[in-house]
């Protein structure tokens, strides 16, 4: 008896213009992240360019944890952009950003309570304190997304 193998290998490229994962910025991952940076950096300025503050502390605070966060999901932005998270694979990307949306949703909400409790009819501070609730609420859906992907129920089945 003879037996016949026959192997095939398909090889598929593609190229999705040059370095840059421009896709990305299509899925629902890389518009939350856009949409994200856009709400936390108009609750900056808003709160930045108010000429009136009742609060020098609650307003510092704000703004550092709104600039902090900006930045941060910036370069995530950008590292799912130009694909770096595969170029550093030392570095497990998705807890990484499952702890920054876990500590960012927390910080900016505790942020935006802080800013519409001291606001005081200041229509600057409560705009930032608007977009600071917005950019908690996909923080948490990013969060919630995220959850899934880093702790997802793992399929559990037995073949015997």
């Amino acid at each position: 008896m003879s037996h016949v193998v026959t192997t095939t290998t398909t090889t598929t490229t593609t190229s999705s213009g040059g370095f840059a994962n421009v896709g990305y910025t299509r899925t629902l991952q890389g518009q939350l992240k856009i949409a994200q940076v856009v709400a936390l950096l108009i609750a900056f300025l808003c709160v930045h360019l108010s000429r009136y503050w009742t609060d020098y502390t609650a307003m510092r605070y704000f703004e550092v944890v709104t600039l902090w966060f900006l930045i941060a999901f910036l370069i995530f932005f950008i590292m799912h952009l130009l694909r770096l998270q595969s170029k550093i694979p030392c570095i497990n990307w998705t807890l990484t950003e499952f702890l920054h949306y876990v500590l960012g949703t927390i910080l900016i909400l505790i942020a935006s309570i802080v800013m519409a409790v001291k606001a005081h009819g200041i229509a600057a501070l409560i705009a930032g304190s608007v977009f600071g609730f917005i950019a908690t609420i996909l923080l948490a859906y990013n969060m919630w997304t995220s959850y899934k992907v880093t702790w997802g129920s793992q399929p559990t089945s037995s073949a015997v």
